[in-house]
This record gives structure tokens, C-alpha cells and sequence, in this order.
């Protein structure tokens, strides 16, 4: 076996088995070669060049040690190529030329021809890095939008080749191939009822449906993208999510004109090849460059919020768990100084910053019932000083009102009740006022939290504001 660059990890291990516990102790990011269903599904996709890549190895550096254990093990230098400095750069500005060309008005076929030997190789994560180049240097990201699936057309023939690998049931993206799998079927079933006569209802039937896929885009873009962006691919990610919106806003205007009787066939053939494109784009771009770029560990990450946002038609079969040493389920990075939540990492200044200013007034009484904490917002709805902090609550409201306060207090800890509101009118305004229950993971009371919120002005909107308007 030559070794350079392209040579996949499959390959590698399938002809060097002995290389597995070398990668490891090499690198603590190629722990996940430990488990056997990662070797055989993400390593056929995974090259030298990228694993070094996401390890954050050199790969010059990567291919002359395996180099050296190989010699080492068997006695005999292997073949090595080493990368030439300039040879990934020519390639992607090779690649740039043909998309400018395309968006210039030349004839894809003409391209392909022309560019036949530099096309036939090309890899998805080489479309994302030429993509984010010309849109680095000025091409408008509506213009590589426009164009996309003539791009995506010019490099069929490549990306044919780059199949997604059997992936263990519950992976992200054997889950979202999965919910591809359902969309398909829909769209199938609104074209086989437009061909039908009187299939109107059948198409706002499966319309409402197919709307569910809106799910499905929101955990590429909520938790997929914002990883890629990370390896700096982040054009393609905006051009992917404008398409996204494209697909939403026609399933929502078929399915408004459905609901008034009947779908143009053009708007329905329209609709149901931009699916369709979205998933080809989705399964021999968008996955295999992913895959080639996230290690296990940042896949538990975008796995870890999947619940959260839900799936769509279709559940997981099973919950799937990153193998790599030292993932939990907390994948944040520490950072001194910081408080670490259950989404996010905030420092204390962050906090106090966030509190006073949410467009609420909040308080909070601990479990024995005395105030913990109130957000001194600049115009507070009820006034409140420091001196109150530590104070028993049912001492800080007047004789009136107290009953209804330990009647609150009471259904809370006894667990009858998570939520109390009430609404007044005071000085001219509409005031809100909520109470809820705080409870641990275990379900045990823990404190109340009171928000009140002034919604005079909430209550007289009327009618849409879908621009920014700051006059």
C-alpha cells in the first residue's frame, strides 16, 4: 500500500491491523478506533487527512510516524507521499474556476468535460471549502444559492461515490437518513395524489405532514451547522439553511392553497423536487463532510440535544452513546470562572447581566421559604431593597394578601399544584403576575419563583411586524 494523504482509515487498519493501538496511544482522538462499529462505518469515509485534521495533528507529521511503525513492525519501509504545501489550495482554486465559470453562464456539460480528471476525485468536504472560499472573497451567498444545485450537478459523478457508511442505529445521522427515508415516501404519496382526480384532500393531508420536516431541519441547523462552523465551514451552512427556508415557505403556501381547494401541479412538482434535491445535497455533501470532519466526542454533542428539538416522523431505535474515552454528558469545555448549566456556560457577571435585563421582574424564595434573590431591573413593577433578602416571604406581604401567598406555598411543596397567576390593573396598566414551583431532577420542591411582567403594550399589538422597523 503507497500511503499518503487519501488513503482512508479502513484501508489502513485492514491492511496494517497492528496501526489501531499505535493511532490510540498517538492520539487521544483516534480513541474511538477502540470501537469496533466506528472502524467499520465512520473509518471508510475518514481519511489520513482528515483524522489528522480533527485530532489536530499534522498530517506530514501523522503519515511519517505511521510510516516509522510500520518499518518498525514489519521490517519494511512503506511507499510515502508526502503533501506538497500547495497542492490542497491548487485543488480548490482549480475547483473555484469551474464554479465561476458556472455562474458566469457556461454549459455544466462543457465544464465537465473539460474538467473531467479534477471532477471525478472531488470529495464533499473540497465542495464546502471551495464554497466558503469564493464567498470569503466577495460571491454574494445568494448567488452560490441560486446556483447550487447546478453545482451540485457539475460534481454528480464524484459524489455518487461517496456513500454514507452503515452507521449504528441512533447516530444523528442514521436517524436523519431514516427521517430522508420518510420524506421521500411523502412527497412520492403527494404526487401520486395530484395525478388522481379529486386527490385534493389527500394532498392537504400529506402537506401537513411533509410540514413536520421542519423538525428535521431545525437539528441540522440548531446543532449540526454551529459544529461545522467551528471547522470553518460556514458558507455552505447559510446556503443550506436559505434552501431549508425556501422548503418551509412552499410547504406552507401548497398547504394554504390546498386548504382553499387545489395546488397548482406546477407548485407541487416544484415542492417535491426541492425535497428531494435537499436530500441528495444533504446525504452526498452535507453527511459525508460531516463525518469526515466532527470527531466521535462532537458527535455525542449534536447527538446530546436531539431529544430536545424531536424528530421527525420517526423515532431513533436506539439510544446511541459516543465511545470515545472521557465523553459524558456534559461536552462543554471548562472555563475558569464559569458557571456550567445545563445548555451553556455563563459567568456570574453574565448572570447578573442576563437577570436584569429579561423584560420581566423576577424574585425567588428558597425552600424555607425565605427570599433568596430579585432582579433589580431599572423600572421594577413592585419595588423591592436589599433588606428583604433572607427575610421570611410571608412577612413581606401585607396582612391582605398573605393568606393566598401560603396557600400557594402550600399546594407547591405539597405537589398539587406546579403554577399560580394572577392579573391587575394598576396606575393604567395591565400587570401579570406568575408564580411557579421549582423542582430538582428528582422532582423535589426546591423554591418558588415569582415573575411578574407589565403587558399593557403586549396586549395592544394587532396584525404581523415581519421587518425590522426602528423608526
Amino acid at each position: 500500500m503507497k500511503l499518503h494523504a487519501g488513503v482512508n482509515i479502513h484501508a489502513l487498519l485492514k491492511e496494517y491491523p497492528f496501526l489501531k493501538d499505535f493511532l490510540v496511544a498517538y492520539n487521544s482522538h483516534f480513541s474511538a478506533l477502540s470501537n469496533p462499529v466506528m472502524r467499520r462505518t465512520l473509518g471508510r469515509i475518514a481519511t489520513i487527512s482528515k483524522a489528522a485534521a480533527i485530532s489536530g495533528a499534522d498530517v506530514t507529521d501523522l503519515l511519517q510516524a505511521l510510516a516509522g511503525e510500520i518499518e518498525k513492525q514489519t521490517g519494511k519501509m512503506p511507499e510515502l507521499e508526502l503533501p506538497s504545501a500547495s497542492s490542497e489550495a491548487d485543488r480548490i482554486e482549480e475547483l473555484k474556476k469551474i464554479i465561476r465559470e458556472l455562474h458566469d453562464g457556461a454549459d455544466p456539460k462543457a465544464l465537465k468535460a473539460r474538467f473531467h480528471d479534477l471532477i471525478k476525485d472531488v470529495a464533499p468536504w473540497e465542495i464546502g471549502k471551495m464554497e466558503q472560499s469564493l464567498m470569503d472573497e466577495g460571491m454574494p451567498e445568494s448567488e452560490v444559492k441560486a446556483l447550487c444545485g447546478i453545482h451540485v450537478e457539475v460534481f454528480k459523478e464524484s459524489l455518487e461515490k461517496k456513500v454514507v457508511p452503515g452507521l449504528p442505529a441512533g447516530h444523528p445521522v442514521h436517524t436523519l437518513m431514516r427521517e430522508n427515508r420518510e420524506a421521500e415516501r411523502i412527497v412520492a404519496g403527494i404526487e401520486e395524489a395530484a395525478r388522481e382526480e379529486g386527490g385534493g384532500e389527500k394532498i392537504a393531508e400529506l402537506l401537513d405532514e411533509l410540514g413536520r420536516i421542519d423538525v428535521h431541519y431545525l437539528k441540522k441547523e440548531n446543532q449540526l451547522f454551529p459544529l461545522l462552523e467551528t471547522k470553518g465551514i460556514e458558507g455552505p451552512t447559510k446556503v443550506m439553511w436559505a434552501l431549508d427556508d425556501d422548503i418551509r415557505t412552499m410547504i406552507k403556501d401548497a398547504a394554504g392553497k390546498a386548504a382553499e381547494g387545489e395546488v397548482p401541479p406546477a407548485e407541487i412538482d416544484a415542492l417535491v423536487k426541492e425535497v428531494r434535491d435537499m436530500v441528495y445535497k444533504e446525504e452526498h455533501i452535507l453527511f459525508p463532510m460531516a463525518l469526515e470532519a466532527l470527531s466521535e466526542e462532537e458527535w455525542g454533542k449534536v447527538s446530546s440535544g436531539e431529544e430536545e428539538l424531536g424528530y421527525a416522523w420517526i423515532e431513533p431505535e436506539q439510544k446511541w452513546q459516543p465511545a470515545a474515552a472521557g465523553v459524558g454528558a456534559q461536552f462543554l469545555a471548562e472555563k475558569v470562572g464559569s458557571l456550567n448549566l445545563d445548555t451553556g456556560q455563563l459567568s456570574p457577571e453574565q448572570v447578573n447581566l442576563l437577570l436584569t435585563h429579561l423584560p420581566v421582574d423576577i424574585s425567588f424564595v428558597d425552600e424555607k421559604d425565605e427570599v433568596a434573590y430579585y432582579s433589580q431591573t431599572p423600572e421594577r413593577i413592585f419595588p423591592r431593597s436589599p433588606g428583604i433578602i433572607g427575610r421570611r416571604v410571608q412577612n413581606c406581604h401585607p396582612p391582605k394578601s398573605v393568606d393566598a401567598v401560603v396557600r400557594i406555598l402550600a399546594e407547591f411543596k405539597a405537589g398539587n399544584r406546579d403554577e399560580a397567576e394572577f392579573w391587575i390593573q394598576m396606575r393604567g396598566r395591565f400587570l401579570h403576575i406568575r408564580y411557579f414551583a421549582m423542582r430538582d431532577g428528582e422532582g423535589q420542591y426546591r423554591g418558588c419563583l415569582e415573575v411578574s411582567q407589565d403587558v399593557t403594550d403586549i396586549r395592544a399589538l394587532d396584525g404581523e411586524r415581519r421587518l425590522l422597523d426602528w423608526n
